[in-house]
């Protein structure tokens, strides 16, 4: 079992007022938060959050259609904007990607590790046959063994492709890794191997990663601190540690209280699991006020129908709801009443 590591406070990514919108429909909505040296970020929420858009948006990569304003820098570059080959001159180099999908990332028609030495030709000038070495190496460090570098991806299982993935990623030692739900639609021995991975590699080599999941058992165990979002925006950011034990913001407290590998409901004397009820909001019919506000147990007709909470930051925690003072020492007994 890996355990979180002790990241540095120099901030590497800096993330402010980003937006991504399409056309009029506005997708994430004024998210700012930091990414330190060193240090695992997890970002969580459920299905249409922002999460994976907010991940291209990091890479420099928003999809097609999509207008980005607000400000991601890494280091001293900006990426919001910035030129095409500023963005390339980066990818591989100081931030890589592992995908969802390793099977779509990867070529059908090549070898692994003929791609994986193509990847180190694209940023090194060196000879294909040194190119070919280092990516075999570069494999067995994800225990991938030399004679399976000349098999191709849909030779591999599903966790040799994610390992494959992420020692493409880690070819160059980035500052900064983006894993976009990186375990999706594997058995949960392969997770935790493809998750205990992918901390070991990044931690070792010094890099910052930031970890798009709605694992909230991996995020317990891996991650430093985390960003909750919900229909675009930040509800709640800090150490994971303090957010388990006690969440600022209602939407963090049930979903936490639902997962019972994430938040053990034994303890908290409950007959059954709590759920949030309702649905998220789409980016095309969202409430007036806050988002969440249809589907709390603390909402008021006031101020949380009418008027959208904006972060606070308090004791380096972070939280944007009108009532998150209101919340009980056991907030799961809430999310128990409204189902």
């Amino acid at each position: 079992m890996s355990t979180p590591s002790t990241p540095s406070t120099e901030v590497l990514l800096s993330v402010r007022d980003l937006r991504i919108s399409f056309g009029a429909v506005e997708a994430v909505r004024g998210l700012s938060f930091d990414v330190h040296e060193g240090e695992v970020l997890a970002v969580v929420g459920e299905s249409g959050a922002g999460k994976s858009l907010t991940a291209r948006a990091l890479l420099g990569m928003p999809p097609r259609g999509a207008t980005v304003t607000g400000s991601v820098r890494l280091g001293a570059d900006e990426l919001v904007d910035a030129p095409r080959s500023v963005r390339s001159a980066l990818w591989g180099r100081r931030v890589a990607l592992v995908p969802q999908d390793a099977l779509s990332a990867l070529s059908p028609v090549h070898q692994v590790a003929d791609q994986l030495a193509a990847a180190v030709r694209s940023v090194d000038r060196v000879s294909r046959k040194e190119a070919r070495a280092r990516a075999v190496a570069a494999l067995e460090e994800v225990g991938i063994a030399a004679d399976k570098a000349r098999a191709y991806p849909h030779e591999f299982s599903g966790g040799m492709r994610q390992r494959a993935v992420i020692a493409m990623a880690m070819l160059h030692q980035p500052d900064l890794v983006i894993a976009d739900e990186p375990t999706t639609a594997q058995d949960p021995e392969t997770q935790k191997q493809v998750l205990d991975l992918l901390a070991t590699r990044t931690g070792a080599a010094g890099a910052s990663l930031v970890l798009v999941t709605h694992d909230l058992a991996t995020v317990r165990e891996h991650a430093d601190r985390m960003v909750v979002m919900y229909a675009g925006r930040l509800v709640e950011a800090g150490p994971v540690g303090e957010v388990f034990a006690r969440p600022r913001a209602p939407y963090t407290a049930g979903l936490l209280a639902s997962v019972p590998e994430a938040h053990p409901v034994r303890s908290t004397g409950l007959r059954r699991l709590p759920a949030i009820a309702g649905a998220p909001p789409v980016p095309t019919d969202l409430p007036p006020g806050c988002a969440f506000a249809p589907r709390c147990p603390l909402t008021d007709a006031t101020r949380c129908r009418t008027e959208q909470p904006e972060p606070e930051t308090h004791d380096g925690r972070t939280v944007a709801c009108h009532r998150w003072r209101e919340l009980p020492d056991n907030p799961a007994e809430l999310f128990l009443e409204t189902v």
